[in-house]
């Protein structure tokens, strides 16, 4: 099989229809063998009804349906496990993306031999001050911290390799990180194709302007893991015992120092509690074991235990 097609959605129930019409299209023309994988993330309308109707008629269409909404990350996580195609593309189903740039990045991906083709919504129809400049910035922010040289990491509309999708984990909120993900796992032959983008013709946003937020969240999250999330006790442990040192050091200065008043200077009374040093001291002691546990427990846990599932799939056509 060609391709695989995933669409994640949340109360889409007017632009279904027409997405699946113009991705047979596109892909009939092109003679491209392809399977749609549509994933209702809990709707509330009547999307999960139309994607069975519509299975009737045409095979090439598989459903998933969560029993509520858990959100994007977790809806291409339960796509990626079931997908067949050599190529896996993923878009929205608010009818922004156009299914028409489809024949293109596949055939940018199988020519270049790249592992994703990342499209970037070069003109967008978006408000700017909610939506086009926290992009910007967002996207920017993305790039200086990960090493990806992407313009639109948060463009739905993307091409993978098979083997791609099949060696990460999408969890949390990090679909819009998963060309990061890729590179982390080895995958670095990334590249972007300008796409069009229109004004959503159906329905409202189901992203208010706390995404961004979330976002960088969840960027400083991925750099953490990407770097330490392997060796936990690299991070916790270094600085753990760097601040031991620090405090373990300062109390062997009060101890000296009450020792030369005692004994040299003759000076009595002088209590090493009375000493703000005294606290820091111990501060220090108790902070830098306390980051040395948390070291070993973190290698303890990546051993021992394996991310689950955090989704419940209601049904699966």
């Amino acid at each position: 099989m060609n391709l695989s097609i995933i669409v994640p959605l949340l109360n889409e129930q007017d632009s279904l229809e027409e997405l699946f019409t113009r991705i047979d299209t596109v892909c009939r023309s092109n003679k491209l063998s392809y399977e749609v994988w549509f994933i209702d993330d809990g709707s509330t309308d009547l999307s999960w009804s139309i994607i069975e109707n519509m299975k009737i008629q045409n095979p090439q269409i598989h459903g998933i349906k969560f029993s509520k909404n858990y959100g994007k990350s977790q809806a291409l996580h339960a796509a990626f496990e079931k997908v067949n195609g050599d190529v896996v593309i993923t878009m929205d189903a608010d009818l922004q993306d156009f299914p028409e740039e489809i024949p293109e990045l596949y055939e940018m991906l199988k020519a270049g031999n790249y592992d994703i083709v990342s499209g970037w919504k070069k003109k967008r129809f978006d408000n700017v001050m909610t939506k086009n400049i926290p992009s910007k910035l967002f996207n920017s922010a993305a790039r200086k911290v990960s090493g990806v040289s992407l313009h639109d990491f948060n463009c739905g509309l993307k091409a993978y390799r098979k083997q791609v999708v099949k060696s990460i984990d999408v969890y949390g909120d990090m679909h819009r990180y998963i060309p990061v993900l890729a590179a982390n796992a080895g995958f670095r032959n990334i590249t972007e194709k300008p796409v069009q983008h229109q004004a959503r013709p159906y329905g409202t946003s189901k992203f208010g302007t706390e995404r961004f937020v979330r976002g960088f969240l969840d960027l400083v999250t991925l750099w953490f893991v990407s770097r330490f999330g392997g060796r936990p006790m690299h991070f916790f442990g270094a600085a753990g015992t760097l601040m031991f040192i620090i405090g373990f050091l300062s109390a062997i200065w009060l101890g000296v120092s009450k020792l030369i008043d005692v004994y040299i200077f003759k000076i009595y009374g002088n209590l090493i509690a009375n000493n703000p040093w005294f606290f820091i001291a111990l501060t220090m002691m108790i902070l830098g074991s306390l980051l040395f546990v948390a070291g070993f427990l973190g290698e303890l846990i990546i051993r021992t235990n394996r991310e689950h599932k955090n989704y419940h799939i209601e049904e699966m056509i």
